[in-house]
C-alpha cells in the first residue's frame, strides 16, 4: 500500500507535466473531508492517506506519497441541489438563502448565480418556499472553507513557542498571504 501523508493544495509550484502524468483518484466530498482514508488510484494501487487532522482535501490537489510518487485528485461528481433564483427572484435572493444554510451549518458551495448543497429535502422545500428554484443534479461538490480554516497548506509552517515556564512546544499556524 502507498502512504500518502503529505498534500500539495492545487498542485502549487509542481510542473503541470508533471500533474498531468501522475496517477488520479476521484473522491466525493464525504471522502475529502477526511484527513484518514484509504481509495484505489487510476493505476490499480491502494493508497492510505493520512494527513494532519482537519485537512481538507480539494479536487486539483496533489497527494504525494513516501515514494515521491504524485496522485492528481479530482472531485467525483455526486449528487447536488442546485439552488437559483425563482422566475421572479434576484441574486438578493441568493443571499438570504446562504444566510439561512449557514445559520443551520450546512457545506454550501457558493457560485455565480448559484448555489450546491448536498441533497436534504427539508431544506429543500424551505429554499422553494423561499421562492427558490431547487433542482437536482450530479455535480463535483466543493464547499466553502471555514471563515478560520487556513487558505491553504503552501501557507502553513511550523513555529517554535517558549511557554510561560520556559518549555518549549510546537505546532502549526495558519496565515493567509498578504
Amino acid at each position: 500500500m502507498l502512504v500518502a501523508g503529505r498534500l500539495i493544495a492545487a498542485g502549487a509550484g509542481l510542473a503541470p507535466v508533471l500533474v498531468r502524468r501522475a496517477a488520479t483518484i476521484e473522491l466525493d466530498w464525504d471522502t475529502r473531508q477526511k484527513s484518514r482514508f484509504d481509495a484505489v488510484d487510476s493505476q490499480g494501487r491502494s493508497i492510505g492517506v493520512f494527513l494532519p487532522r482537519g485537512r481538507i482535501v480539494r479536487g486539483g490537489d496533489v497527494l504525494v506519497g513516501e515514494d515521491g510518487s504524485l496522485v492528481a485528485v479530482k472531485a467525483r461528481p455526486q449528487p447536488v441541489f442546485v439552488v437559483t433564483p425563482g422566475a421572479r427572484g434576484s441574486p438578493l435572493d441568493l443571499l438570504r438563502a446562504a444566510y439561512h444554510l449557514g445559520n443551520r451549518h450546512v457545506p454550501l458551495e457558493v457560485k455565480p448565480g448559484h448555489l450546491q448543497l448536498e441533497p436534504d429535502h427539508v431544506l429543500a422545500e424551505m429554499l422553494r418556499r423561499m421562492g427558490l428554484r431547487v433542482e437536482e443534479t450530479l455535480a463535483a461538490f466543493e464547499p466553502e472553507a471555514g471563515a478560520y480554516e487556513s487558505v491553504s497548506a503552501a501557507h502553513e509552517h511550523e513555529h517554535e513557542h517558549g511557554d510561560d515556564h520556559g518549555h518549549g512546544h510546537s505546532h502549526d499556524h495558519g496565515h493567509k498571504p498578504r
